[in-house]
């Protein structure tokens, strides 16, 4: 984590959004050598999947940390170049935390009820890039 990176996580009540696909709003958090450098509230106001995953891209996006997110959506993301790490709950700070300091791999930010096949294969295919 060298150079800049914004990270987007929607966040409801200060922990992560369980559902992106109507998260109103998404942190975008800017990060370098491992350091939080800043930090911004966006609104996000497109439902239709493709508008949406275009607005996270727009915000310069490189990585979305979310909850549930439909495939339609997700699809458009990993298009717009948005790496998606999804199911994750938490605390907003415990999963950037976790994230930065490269734990967030850990079963305590998988939601409940996943069995983390789904996200095990996206993260296989998103080194493959």
């Amino acid at each position: 984590m060298g150079t800049l990176m914004k990270v987007g996580i929607p966040q409801w009540r200060d922990r992560v959004s369980p559902v992106f696909d109507v998260a109103s709003s998404l942190l975008v958090v800017d990060l370098a050598k491992g350091r939080e450098l800043r930090r911004e509230q966006r609104a996000l106001t497109a439902g239709d999947p493709i508008k949406r995953a275009r607005q996270v891209s727009q915000l310069g996006t490189e990585v979305l940390i979310c909850g549930a997110v439909s495939w339609p959506l997700e699809i458009a993301l990993s298009a717009a170049g948005v790496r998606v790490i999804p199911f994750t709950c938490g605390t907003v700070e415990e999963v950037l935390s976790a994230f930065v300091n490269g734990k967030l791999t850990r079963s305590a930010f998988l939601m409940p009820g996943c069995c983390g096949r789904r996200r095990r294969l996206r993260a296989r295919r998103g080194r493959s890039r």
